[in-house]
């Protein structure tokens, strides 16, 4: 049994640490239509690896990035207003992904799996692009924490202090398209962005600095990972939205207790 889940184990962990302060910045921000946009459009990514023959996990991670960095460049010129921008760039590359897919001849793989997510069908091989993602998010996290936190505060007093409000929104933009890339097959294309924010969320709660709630969400994560394994393991659930229900249940059980208090 150990043997068996040690690799979704690590897989999930890894995501749910590093999902804990990039999820506060979602949070903060209120960038959560955001990190949807970049959920559906991973699924065009994952059409064009498919049809080009080439490996899913980079076409993923290409494809989120391109979308990220088209969403901030559309964002500084369009007149549209944001949610309306995102609402049409998520259901017009989610349905181009759809599309795409439907030309690739004799294509056998479980869609399901790529929009729920498939904890334990994750290979040794997604464990290392897992890891590697994951470890370069947390070190640009740790290098540009206290700009990101000051764009967030306030972008004109950050542009004041002297720094680049553009470029360190593209960059926290970009971190996320990565992890929701590197994160697809854990928990899935749909639902993906939860684990970003409902950790986050319940930690802000009981935090009283932005670093106690990046390292509380990060603990949070970690213990929904092991709950919803847990629960496919025993029950015989969906791993990705067992994970899902579990760290929503840590947050209503939070907020009651919170309540209480």
């Amino acid at each position: 049994m150990f043997e068996f889940l040690a690799i979704p184990l690590l897989a999930g962990i890894c995501i749910a640490a590093t999902v804990g302060p990039l999820g506060s910045f979602v949070v903060w921000r209120r960038m959560a239509y955001f990190g949807d946009t970049l959920a559906h459009g991973s699924l065009l990514g994952l059409a064009l690896g498919f049809m080009l023959q080439i490996n899913l996990n980079l076409a993923l991670i290409v494809t989120c990035l391109v979308i990220a960095a088209l969403l901030v460049g559309l964002q500084r010129k369009s007149t549209v207003s944001t949610d309306t921008l995102l609402g049409i760039i998520a259901h017009t590359s989610l349905s181009l992904g759809l599309v795409c897919i439907s030309f690739v001849d004799d294509l056998r793989v479980d869609l399901m799996a790529y929009l729920f997510g498939d904890l334990l069908s994750v290979t040794t091989a997604d464990l290392g692009w897992i890891a590697a993602g994951c470890a370069a998010v947390s070190l640009l996290l740790y290098r540009l924490w206290t700009p990101l936190l000051a764009i967030t505060v306030n972008e004109e007093m950050a542009r004041v202090d002297g720094y680049d409000v553009d470029k360190l929104k593209l960059v926290l933009m970009l971190l996320v398209g990565l992890v929701i890339a590197v994160a697809m097959k854990f928990v899935g294309a749909l639902i993906i962005t939860s684990l970003m924010i409902i950790p986050a969320a319940t930690a802000r709660r009981f935090s009283k600095s932005p670093e106690q709630m990046a390292i509380k969400a990060s603990l949070i994560g970690v213990l929904s990972v092991l709950g919803g394994i847990s629960l496919s393991w025993f029950e015989d659930t969906p791993a990705g939205p067992s994970v899902v229900v579990a760290a929503g249940a840590l947050f209503f059980l939070s907020y009651l207790r919170k309540q209480d208090a």
